[in-house]
């Protein structure tokens, strides 16, 4: 990372406290738009995401798939004798993934001529935006901007009344269950959202006995009920066990064993585990920057902003993980680049003002096997809106491409406006289904209706296919089932 310049006397048109996907891809646009801009990082330079959590855990989800294949070998006509999981070489393998990105954002930030501030921020109250006091390293002092931007993220959830919090060696965190120095024989995964299925997919797929505990009535509950139903049925069909409906009363640890008494509909009951994954949720990172002086708006650990990223304190901007769901990484991105263009009062082509940031197409991906992918609306949304919907579901049995992949489980989903035509929401499980959603955000952000992508080429032999059939059997059309 660079030094700073000298502290007392830079002033920058944009400091951004946080280098994770929002911060450092807004640092790059600011940079792009002439403005002279800092990035405050306390630790690696990419945040969580780039270090320890999207890339990272892509990378060990890639090796258990690799190895879930090896197993199903002979189904391909081939033999593979005695394959064996080498955790350490795994882990290796994903440090080493994350290390090589966060060196690119290095790259990056010295390309764009963007001053690191390698330090740990808080704010004070100054004009036209609070001053940025950067403490404990190399880039100490205090700074003045034009705008102030705060990406400091997130981080997992804990709820210690009821022993739900991290300890490191018995009970982890995403970060201790990306760098496992051995595979649990038992693993107590409590919260089944997308990184609790992942972990547990993971685990699973390289010999761990997995059980998952939810405490609402299914799975992966952000998404369309009915892809919840669908993956209930494939995980389970691998081996990992579900609790819905199910509180974790409490958890103690003892000589290495966790216990964890959880209270169903049924009844109570004791889980033993090995090792234990918290993903139970996200609280925002607001602690200890001196927000409270400011009079910032802050609700349930989550900063306010308007749909430009703007809170209720001049000249401060906060965007990403720390301003509330959806807690993604494209997320972030996205909502950098446009508070950023917003505050240069950039217009994009043809004069149209920069836009407001729009949750509803914001695409989710869950990696485990099979994969998920959805954006829009559920069909259940759909339905409360008021509106009258048109249903259209695809088999990936029916899929030349899927059934040559050896992967004929999943189904794509997709849901219209009968009167507008407009594509509400899709949604999708199997294989590869979070590369293929692109397609859909695309023909959102586009404001494409049925017609449109009828009348889309969609090439064979590929699983896109299956994203134009359920197109067609929205309206009765389809030509495959």
């Amino acid at each position: 990372m660079a030094d700073a310049p000298n502290a007392q006397k830079s002033a920058y048109d944009l400091i951004i406290v946080g280098s994770g996907p929002g911060g450092y891809v807004a640092a790059i646009r600011a940079s792009q738009l002439g403005m002279k801009v800092a990035i405050v990082e306390r630790a690696e330079l990419g945040g969580i995401c780039l270090n320890w959590g999207c890339i990272p855990t892509k990378a060990l989800l890639r090796s258990s798939e690799v190895f879930h294949l090896i197993a199903h070998a002979k189904d391909y006509g081939l033999s593979v004798e005695n394959p064996k999981v080498m955790l350490d070489a795994i882990v290796k393998r994903s440090r080493g993934v994350a290390n090589q990105l966060s060196n690119g954002v290095t790259f990056l930030m010295k390309k764009h001529k963007i001053d690191v501030l390698v330090g740990t921020a808080r704010l004070e109250k100054g004009t036209p935006a609070p001053k940025v006091v950067v403490e404990r390293g190399k880039g100490e002092g205090t700074y003045t901007a034009k705008s102030v931007m705060l990406a400091t993220g997130a981080r997992a959830r804990e709820i210690p009344d009821a022993g739900l919090k991290v300890d490191g060696k018995t009970v982890w965190a995403y970060r201790e269950a990306m760098v496992p120095d051995a595979l649990p024989k038992q693993l107590l995964v409590i919260g089944s959202g997308a990184i609790g299925i992942e972990f547990a997919s993971f685990y699973k797929t390289l010999g761990s006995e997995v059980t998952v505990v939810e405490a609402l009535d299914r799975i992966l509950p952000v998404e369309d009920a009915e892809i919840s139903a669908f993956m209930l049925k494939q995980l389970g069909k691998q081996g990992i066990k579900f609790i819905t409906s199910a509180q974790v009363k409490s958890l103690k640890v003892d000589k290495g064993i966790a216990t964890a008494d959880v209270q169903t509909k049924d009844g109570a009951q004791s889980l033993k585990a090995d090792k234990v994954i918290l993903a139970v949720g996200i609280v925002g990172n607001v602690e200890n920057l001196g927000l409270e002086a400011l009079g910032l708006k802050v609700e349930k650990t989550h900063i306010v902003v308007d749909g430009f990223g703007k809170t209720n304190v001049p000249g401060l901007y906060a965007i990403g993980d720390v301003t509330g769901p959806p807690w993604l990484a494209h997320k972030a991105m996205h909502e950098g680049v446009i508070v950023v263009e917003g505050m240069s009062g950039l217009k994009a082509g043809g004069g149209v003002p920069s836009h407001k940031f729009d949750p509803w197409n914001v695409p989710g991906c869950t990696y485990s096997h099979p994969q998920v992918a959805s954006v829009g609306m559920t069909e259940e949304k759909a339905k409360a809106s008021g509106r009258r919907i048109k249903v259209g579901k695809f088999p990936f049995i029916g899929n030349g491409k899927a059934i040559a992949l050896g992967e004929p489980d999943g189904i794509v989903k997709t849901i219209f406006d009968e009167t507008t035509g407009e594509l509400l929401g899709a949604h999708m499980a199997g294989e590869g289904v979070t590369e293929l959603i692109q397609g859909y955000c695309i023909a959102r952000q586009g404001e494409l209706t049925e017609a449109e992508l009828m009348d889309t080429v969609f090439p064979h032999p590929t699983l896109s296919e299956m994203m134009h059939e359920s197109v067609l059997a929205a309206y009765g059309r389809p030509l495959h089932i």
